[in-house]
C-alpha cells in the first residue's frame, strides 16, 4: 500500500496550507480517502494528482508467464490468445510483456519493474490472460496496489492457458517447503520436551495431518 498522509502531512507534500487543502475538499476538487475510523487520508496517488506527477497518457500492458523454460510453446499460445482477444476487444497495447518464472517467486524482475511503474503512476491498464499469470497467491493484494495508483487490471480468463501441471508443481512445492520445517523440528523435540514438561510437544505427522 502507498504512504497514508494526514491532511496536514499532504498540505505540506504539495507545498500548500491545510487550510487551503480543506478548502478545495469542501468544493470538491480534491476527495479525502478515509480509514475505517473514519479518519481522512491522501496518498501518493493524489500527490501524483496535484503536482502532475504522474504521465497523462498511461500505458496499457499485457503481461504474459510461464513458470519454465519448457512451457515455451505455452506461451506464445498464451501470447496469440490475449492479441486476438485484444483484437477483438479494441484494446491498442502499448507493450507486452514475457516472463519465464514460478508463479509464487515474488522476485522476478519484469513482475517487480509492472510493480513500480504501477506506483509511479504509468500505468493504465494491465491485462493478463488469468489471475494465476500475474502472481500464485497474493492477487487480492496486487489489485489494491494497482488500484490505489490508478491501474486497472483486467483478467480475461483463459483458464486453458493456466497450465493444470503447472499448479500441481507449484502445490507439491509447498507441501515440501512445510513437511522439510516441520520434520526439521525433530531436533528440537527433546529440548522442547526437557524445556516445557507440562506441555505436550506434538509430532511432526501429527502436525501434518
Amino acid at each position: 500500500m502507498s504512504k497514508a498522509y494526514s491532511m496536514g502531512e499532504f498540505a505540506k507534500r504539495i507545498g500548500r496550507s491545510a487550510q487551503t487543502v480543506r478548502r478545495w475538499e469542501r468544493e470538491g476538487k480534491l476527495v479525502a480517502k478515509r480509514l475505517p475510523s473514519g479518519h481522512r487520508y491522501f496518498d501518493e496517488s493524489d500527490v501524483r494528482r496535484m503536482l502532475g506527477g504522474a504521465p497523462e497518457n498511461r500505458a496499457t500492458i499485457v503481461y504474459c508467464r510461464v513458470s519454465s523454460a519448457g512451457q515455451k510453446d505455452d506461451l506464445a499460445s498464451q501470447v496469440d490468445a490475449m492479441e486476438t482477444y485484444c483484437r477483438g476487444a479494441g484494446i491498442a497495447v502499448d507493450e507486452w510483456v514475457q516472463e519465464i518464472g514460478g508463479g509464487m517467486n515474488f522476485k522476478r524482475k519484469r513482475f517487480l519493474g509492472i510493480l513500480d511503474r504501477m506506483q509511479r503512476g504509468e500505468i493504465g491498464k494491465l491485462l493478463v490472460a488469468h489471475k494465476d499469470r500475474l502472481v500464485r497467491f497474493g492477487y487480492d493484494l496486487i489489485m489494491h496496489l494497482a488500484t490505489e495508483n490508478g491501474c486497472e487490471i483486467v483478467v480475461v480468463n483463459q483458464n486453458s492457458l493456466s497450465p493444470q501441471q503447472e499448479m500441481v508443481e507449484d502445490l507439491l512445492s509447498i507441501v515440501h517447503t512445510f513437511s522439510c520445517r516441520l520434520y526439521g523440528m525433530r531436533k528440537y523435540k527433546k529440548q522442547l520436551r526437557e524445556d516445557y514438561p507440562e506441555y505436550k510437544v506434538a509430532e511432526p505427522k501429527e502436525l501434518l495431518q
